[in-house]
């Protein structure tokens, strides 16, 4: 980390040889090939898709899981730090990787079938295939128990009919991994591919965040699909939940990303800007601004490597993902609004990164579970008692 942002607790030295190599090597990539083209596809609203093999050839799918999975087989620590890369070079990106490992990589591989694994995960790793997650519905975010979407057996087939919302990579996507509940009330997963009858997605327009993300709304109408197509070893909620503790897991790693590139930002610009006697960056007020930073970024830091140490040794928990994603999103969001003051007027334009960063966190902020949820969540699991209706 200290290559690449304050670690005034030395973190790196926690950091094995290979972990700091594949950090070195996501931030280079951010460097040379993202970030000549953030700015061009922030303004007119598009995603780089040129990047999606780049990004497989680099091992930036799913990275953490097994290479016969289509990943790298790498620690969740060297996973974050990749995360941490890409969001410090937009949420846009970070987003898209993360969709594609958390969201469409690991169902499959934790609940698909062999066959499943073997047609999708190699060409999803590679950034060949592109995948989506469908589970946010128009009337149903926080509440996916309300699940709108049905799925019904038709023989060996079944139908699909329903709405998702907000679904990042839905048009670009040539598989989209759809929740529906059945009519016994069972919520089931389904790989449901592009060009399938019935199967239609739209993009979301008139976004003023995450502008270089493909945001998309899925359609399903009577859509048929064989038996084969749904993901045979899970039922019930907790398939997509475990989904999304995946995702806030990169989340919670990308906002501190995110964090350290408005830090830096503001640091350099800090010392360059000449006020009166002296750079900004001498004054008292302004420093008061960077020791509230660093220190709220420490503390991110510090979260997000244990909880990675505590995922590889397989003893996370969903409540401690849920307080980092939760925290970060917090500590990223007064960051990006700090570090645009001290850029002053300069801070409002597109040549300088805060603004564009505070504008992604307000959707990272809501999206993959929300401020408020994650409050309740940690609620429960401190007092035992759940605050939200069953």
């Amino acid at each position: 980390m200290k290559n690449y942002g304050p670690d005034l607790y030395n973190i790196t030295e926690q950091l094995s040889d290979e972990e700091l190599l594949i950090q070195k090597t996501a931030y280079d990539f951010v460097q040379k090939e993202f970030m000549p083209l953030i700015n061009e596809h922030y303004e007119n609203g598009t995603f780089p898709i040129s990047l999606a093999k780049k990004l497989g050839e680099m091992g930036f799918m799913g990275s953490a899981l097994p290479e016969k999975s289509g990943g790298s087989g790498i620690s969740n620590v060297a996973y974050g730090l990749i995360l941490h890369e890409l969001e410090r070079g937009d949420s846009g990106l970070r987003s898209f990787a993360s969709v594609q490992g958390a969201l469409v990589m690991y169902p499959i591989h934790a609940f698909g079938s062999e066959e499943q694994k073997a047609k999708w995960l190699p060409k999803l790793g590679s950034g060949e295939f592109i995948g989506c997650f469908g589970l946010t519905e128009p009337n149903f975010g926080s509440n996916p128990g309300g699940m709108g979407t049905r799925c019904k057996r038709d023989g060996s087939d079944w139908i699909i009919n329903g709405n998702k919302m907000w679904i990042t990579n839905g048009t670009l996507a040539d598989v989209a991994v759809v929740w529906a509940r059945d009519d016994n009330g069972i919520v089931r997963g389904f790989l449901i591919e592009k060009g399938m009858q019935g199967f239609t997605s739209s993009n979301i327009h008139g976004k003023l965040s995450l502008r270089a993300s493909v945001t998309s709304e899925l359609s399903m109408a009577n859509v048929r699909v064989p038996d084969s197509a749904r993901l045979p070893n899970i039922e019930g909620l907790k398939g997509p939940l475990s989904c999304l503790t995946q995702a806030r897991y990169g989340i919670a790693w990308g906002m501190v990303g995110a964090a350290v590139d408005c830090y830096n930002c503001a640091l350099e610009y800090s010392k360059e800007r000449q006020q009166f006697s002296k750079p900004i960056a001498g004054y008292q007020l302004t420093q008061a601004k960077f020791a509230e930073m660093i220190t709220r970024i420490t503390e991110s830091q510090l979260l997000v490597y244990r909880l990675g140490r505590l995922k590889d040794q397989g003893d996370m928990t969903y409540q401690q993902v849920s307080l980092a994603k939760r925290n970060n999103c917090v500590v990223a969001r007064d960051i990006a609004k700090t570090s645009r003051e001290i850029l002053g007027g300069n801070g409002i334009t597109i040549d300088y990164s805060p603004m564009r960063h505070m504008a992604n966190i307000e959707s990272v902020f809501t999206y993959e579970g929300t401020h408020e949820m994650h409050t309740l969540i940690l609620g429960q699991e401190v007092t035992g008692i759940p605050a939200y209706d069953s």
